[in-house]
């Protein structure tokens, strides 16, 4: 029987494809921007540039600052630089960061912004933004900060580095995790979590095996797609509360962060969710235990397992457990201070998950 639900599409427009970068212009023109901002990170100037560069006169500068976690001060620079240059719009290229910063902008003028995704971050499907101040990331919903339009091109993924794709690509398998168990799953939402963890499983150690598989950067671009839009639609839980805290409070990377904790959180929740368990036992080959699977997956993908091999220092683990439970927040299984100090020692020292914890 299928339980009552609500679902609600969200309003927006994907562009998908090899190639597809040379319709930015379009996409561009079809919102009526005239002088758009482009924003990437440090690391990917060139590509923001070449972007810039196929707008032509609808491009009215860069902006190579977006930085993990969207800190405030980069906000406040990039929504002053915005206003200087008369700016109607913006194009986030690159992964959550660029997205990230392009969301804090829609937030203080309501600039429509158009996304150019080069991880599998999922950041791009969803109206959730998050600003970081003072050493605590704030998160909120606002349909203003949802991209109008999305460019997913995978031949500007070729250059990704493997390791990037590795945790890029789990991390976006988080959102399907979550979005299974959640409490405002829908049959649509869980059929979406159920082909993106597929498929991004299945293109992971292709891509890794070689960089340069343009069908295989695809399929892991189509599954992060789908896996971003779970996350827009659904409430996510103890795994993206954990990282939230581990990354605003110290600083820790945002995609490996997520890839060495979803295991433990999943061992976490995994008695308290059968029929996510098994939704993620057919995505991930028939396998008995997703939450193992997708640690032997992290693993043979060479991503890290252990928030150690990420720096946190093993006496911070008391404080982030308290702060993970300081307000409460659907879970399919309680939370508590015992469980999640348990669940962070087991993945600050890359142990094997388990649902002891």
């Amino acid at each position: 029987m299928i339980r009552p639900f609500t679902y609600q599409a969200l309003p927006m427009r994907v562009v998908f494809g090899p190639g597809s970068l040379a319709k930015l212009p379009d996409e561009v023109e079809a919102l009526g921007l005239t002088r758009v901002l482009v924003l990437c990170s440090p690391e990917q100037e060139d590509t923001g540039r070449m972007v810039a560069a196929a707008l032509g006169g609808r491009a009215a500068g860069v902006l190579a600052e977006a930085r993990m976690h969207v800190p405030i001060e980069v906000a406040t620079r990039a929504r002053d630089l915005a206003g200087e240059l008369g700016a109607d719009g913006c194009v986030a290229v690159g992964g959550g960061s660029a997205v990230g910063l392009g969301k804090a902008i829609a937030l203080e003028h309501g600039l429509p912004v158009i996304a150019v995704p080069t991880t599998y971050a999922g950041s791009e499907m969803t109206p959730v933004w998050g600003l970081t101040e003072g050493g605590a990331k704030r998160t909120g919903r606002d349909d203003r900060v949802l991209p109008k339009s999305v460019v997913y091109d995978p031949e500007i993924t070729l250059t990704l580095p493997s390791q990037m794709s590795a945790t890029s690509g789990i991390n976006a398998i988080a959102h399907a995790v979550e979005g299974l168990y959640a409490p405002d799953a829908t049959p649509i939402v869980s059929l979406m979590a159920e082909e993106g963890t597929r498929a991004l499983a299945t293109a992971l150690p292709a891509v890794v095996a070689d960089g340069a598989d343009l069908d295989a950067r695809g399929e892991a671009q189509y599954g992060a797609w789908l896996c971003g839009a779970v996350l827009a639609a659904t409430t996510m839980s103890l795994h993206h509360k954990l990282c939230h805290t581990l990354g605003g409070t110290l600083d820790l990377p945002h995609a490996q962060t997520h890839t060495v904790v979803l295991p433990h959180a999943l061992a976490y929740n995994q008695p308290a969710a059968p029929d996510a368990v098994a939704a993620l036992s057919r995505a991930l080959g028939g396998v008995p235990d997703p939450a193992r699977e997708l640690w032997e997956l992290a693993g043979r993908l060479g991503a890290p397992r252990s928030l150690r091999e990420l720096g946190m220092p093993e006496e911070e683990i008391p404080r982030i457990a308290d702060l993970a439970v300081a307000n409460p927040y659907a879970n399919p299984r309680p939370v508590t201070r015992d469980g999640v100090e348990a669940l962070l020692h087991a993945a600050w020292a890359g142990q094997p998950p388990t649902a002891l914890q």
